[in-house]
């Protein structure tokens, strides 16, 4: 079967991204334009200044994606775009931009789920990995059922995949996601925007024992895979209004709270890997940046752990095209009204 080149391109928050990938697996371009500088001030993403970012860098950013690649529009068997979840404005002009350069060049278009996205950075190979091995089969060669820990600045979801493009939800955040609640409780600490490194940052020199957080949901039946991070984020804003603000133990609290966060995510994913017998996990998303929970999955599970590279984590196109290149082999297409859906699910 010929080789497949796939253009994806990424834009549901506040990262304009572009990418070529081959067959699925191999990245020849993976361009990200940041805009955490712009949004910093306000301490989380601002929904209008996204989208007007987006509108002035979209082109160069594919454009620089096709160069990079050294792939002319004649060699691209398809173009994948995020069409959801996400911020409405964010996603419209990725979507449209796709629509436009995929009928100009009469190329078949892919919509493509966000979630699914971050699903297949999993697939992705990094630093000249055997294709065969990724994620890892088990001793019968058997690539599923795998178990999906989603978890980002705006998903926390336990997914079981069957198989490409097939999906069962087991779970979800019932209030905050993981990343948001990183983010909320960063600025309760002082800590800068965004909240996942910074308080992991802090965390390195803090005790994780030194405050007792509640684990949300840990010991609910009728809630078996859902989470909840609400109270998690109330309970660190009670004890920082308790404390002097002058001396706050910033380490401290944000070790005790990163931890009860990991405990709550690996313990549910833990649980779920047994129930349904899978092979493997896969983590994906904004959070699976995190080190420490890279490091307690890992040590946790009796199954193997697979977690993109750093630069897999955050938004991406590579992800997109990835996740576009098993569509399109599956004969999916997009028809040209193609249009945004905000809170789009998978499974």
């Amino acid at each position: 079967m010929a080789m497949t080149y796939i253009l994806g391109i990424e834009t549901s928050c506040d990262e304009t991204a572009a990418a070529v990938v081959a067959d699925g697996r191999r990245i020849l371009s993976n361009v990200v334009a940041s805009q955490v500088e712009l949004h910093r001030p306000y301490g989380g993403v601002y929904p209008e200044v996204a989208s007007r970012q987006h509108v002035l860098t979209i082109i160069p950013v594919i454009r620089q994606a096709l160069q990079k690649a050294g792939v002319g529009w004649e060699a691209l068997d398809a173009v994948a775009v995020t069409y959801g979840p996400g911020l409405a404005g964010s996603l419209l002009v990725g979507v449209n931009a796709a629509k436009g350069l995929a009928w100009a060049r009469r190329l078949p278009l892919v919509g493509i789920n966000h979630l699914e996205g971050h699903v297949y950075s999993n697939w992705l190979e990094v630093d000249g990995e055997d294709a065969a091995s990724l994620p890892a089969l088990d001793a019968a060669g058997r690539a599923f059922p795998l178990l999906l820990l989603v978890v980002s600045g705006g998903h926390t979801e336990l997914l079981l995949m069957r198989g490409h493009g097939r999906y069962e939800r087991l779970g979800a955040t019932l209030d905050d996601a993981a990343g948001e609640a990183f983010d909320k409780v960063a600025r309760l600490l002082g800590l800068p925007y965004p909240g996942g490194p910074a308080i992991q940052a802090a965390a390195a020199s803090g005790n994780p024992a030194a405050f007792d957080f509640p684990r949300g949901l840990m010991q609910s039946p009728e809630h078996g895979y859902d989470f909840s991070f609400s109270g998690l984020k109330t309970a660190v804003l009670r004890v920082v209004r308790e404390l002097d603000k002058a001396a706050l133990p910033v380490g401290d609290l944000a070790a005790s709270f990163q931890e009860a966060v990991v405990d709550v995510l690996v313990e549910k994913t833990r649980r779920a890997a047994e129930a349904f017998a899978v092979v493997g996990v896969c983590v994906c998303g904004g959070v699976a940046a995190n080190a420490r929970l890279r490091e307690v999955m890992r040590q946790r599970l009796a199954v193997p752990v697979r977690v993109p590279p750093l630069f897999l984590c955050t938004d991406n196109a590579a992800m997109v095209a990835a996740a576009g290149h098993y569509r399109f082999r599956a004969g999916e297409r997009a028809s040209w009204d193609l249009d945004v859906v905000a809170n789009l699910r998978l499974g």
